[in-house]
């Protein structure tokens, strides 16, 4: 097996392994995919981490979130936030350069929030479909998160169907 074919199924199972955190809510190990200063070579005590390999992620909606923390923080918001969350990715597409890689994907997203009476039950389930762009680097660990953005498709809606038809 040749050594770029084995960097392509490590990307995929690193991507696929950041969706199952998300899926799981396991902030841990969601946490501990994404790119940090010391898988770099950095001591954050004489560092500031915002500034050696600094992450990135925009989720559907938000502004350009930069830094560990900031990010890493994103996520215990909408993991707190959400009951329930499953992802079908398909077009997939993963190409790796050196030490960094690239997966695109569509993101198929089944999720649901708390009761909007605030009972028992949750809330009601949304499907949402999402562009994806995952940047990973490299590390002496394995692949790691360096950025992730995501987009919403547009769709058409009837609104736009009936203007086309005039």
């Amino acid at each position: 097996m040749s050594t770029a074919h084995t960097d392509v199924e490590q990307v995929e199972l690193a991507n696929t392994a950041f969706y199952e955190a998300m899926e799981r809510g396991d902030f841990e190990e969601l946490s501990s995919l994404w790119l940090a200063p010391s898988d770099l070579g950095v001591d954050e005590e004489y560092h500031d981490p915002a500034d050696t390999g600094v992450v990135a992620c925009v989720h559907p909606g938000w502004p350009v979130l930069t830094g560990r923390g900031e990010v890493l923080r994103s996520y215990a918001l909408i993991m707190a936030n959400t009951d329930y969350i499953q992802f079908f990715l398909t077009d997939v597409h993963v190409s790796v350069t050196g030490d960094t890689a690239l997966v695109t994907c569509t993101e198929n997203i089944l999720s649901g929030g708390p009761s909007p009476d605030g009972g028992e039950e949750p809330g009601p389930l949304v499907g949402q479909l999402v562009v994806a762009t995952n940047v990973f680097r490299r590390t002496s660990d394995g692949w790691k998160l360096w950025s992730h953005h995501a987009s919403p498709v547009l769709t058409e809606t009837s609104e736009d169907e009936e203007d086309d038809s005039v």
